[in-house]
């Protein structure tokens, strides 16, 4: 008699939880109804598309380890397709989450993420010539690399920035939710973390990477290396008259080409830091910096 006592009691505590997680004022904050009875975008999923992906980039580093030229075209073409198809599902997935001005109706989302898919493949060439100028930067600003393949297998800067140029190229042709997750899978592995919007130009290099964040504004030229811990971020965050952030204005840094920032810096707003110049390490910098300049600390 004693133990059903118990156990009456502990249900009575359990449906008392229950009671208070379904009330509206626990969940309305937290909880998503699809709206149109799609399933959510699948992080698993987008992991194989990327996975996939690196595989299409740079054949014999991931996927089969044996890549004949004959045979290559064949593999390439079935990989791409799969791809496209995968794509297409999570981009529509992601617009039914987003559900914002994405297609002119619902009828036509299909149709919609599947043009989009196209289209971001159709960009595959350019995204590796991008990565291909980025894994010789990680080359020949460590001299730990021995070699450049060292770099693709090893460095988490090429890992990043395959995540990167992928998410980049989605999110500039309006694909809504899943460049922001694909760069959060690259964030969560490697520490760094790079918003999709981001512009990042040729022969990119981060040397060690841990703690860097570059913002969605931020515009980076060619020939550009950063170091572990730099922010490149917001200084202040305008507001509406209601009190909600201002979205989607220019606030992050513009680096011209061929500027090195050391380890700890922090550099913010919507300023400009000119071709060549070098900023120290630690240093707090929020004003124009004029080309071919060097900002360091007081010694």
């Amino acid at each position: 008699m004693k133990e059903l006592t118990i156990k009456a009691d502990r249900i009575a505590e359990v449906d008392a939880v229950v009671d208070a997680l379904c009330h509206p004022d626990s969940y309305k904050a937290v909880s998503h109804t699809p709206l149109h009875g799609e399933d959510m975008p699948s992080r698993e999923k987008l992991a194989e598309i990327m996975q996939r992906l690196r595989a299409a980039l740079f054949p014999g580093f991931y996927g089969p380890t044996q890549v004949r030229l004959e045979s290559m075209r064949y593999h390439l073409a079935a990989n791409l397709d799969s791809i496209t198809h995968m794509l297409a599902a999570q981009i529509r997935a992601g617009a039914c989450f987003s559900c914002a001005d994405f297609a002119q109706d619902c009828n036509t989302c299909a149709r919609t993420a599947r043009d989009m898919a196209i289209e971001f493949i159709q960009k595959l060439p350019e995204i590796r010539s991008l990565l291909a100028s980025d894994v010789q930067a990680a080359y020949e600003g460590d001299p730990a690399a021995r070699n450049p393949g060292e770099t693709i297998f090893c460095y988490p800067s090429i890992t990043t920035m395959i995540n990167h140029r992928v998410a980049h190229e989605l999110y500039m042709i309006g694909v809504p939710l899943i460049p922001r997750i694909i760069s959060e899978m690259a964030h969560s592995a490697t520490g760094i973390d790079i918003h999709p919007g981001a512009t990042i130009g040729r022969h990119f290099f981060i040397d060690h990477g841990t703690g860097v964040v570059i913002g969605e504004t931020c515009i980076i030229g060619d020939n550009c290396q950063l170091y572990q811990g730099v922010t490149l971020g917001a200084l202040s965050f305008p507001k509406e008259a209601d009190g909600t952030l201002v979205k989607g204005i220019p606030r992050h840094p513009i680096l011209e080409d061929n500027v090195t920032v050391y380890a700890g810096a922090t550099v913010l707003g919507r300023i400009t830091i000119g071709e060549g110049s070098v900023i120290g390490g630690n240093v707090w910098v929020t004003h124009d910096v004029p080309p071919f300049s060097k900002v360091m600390q007081r010694s």
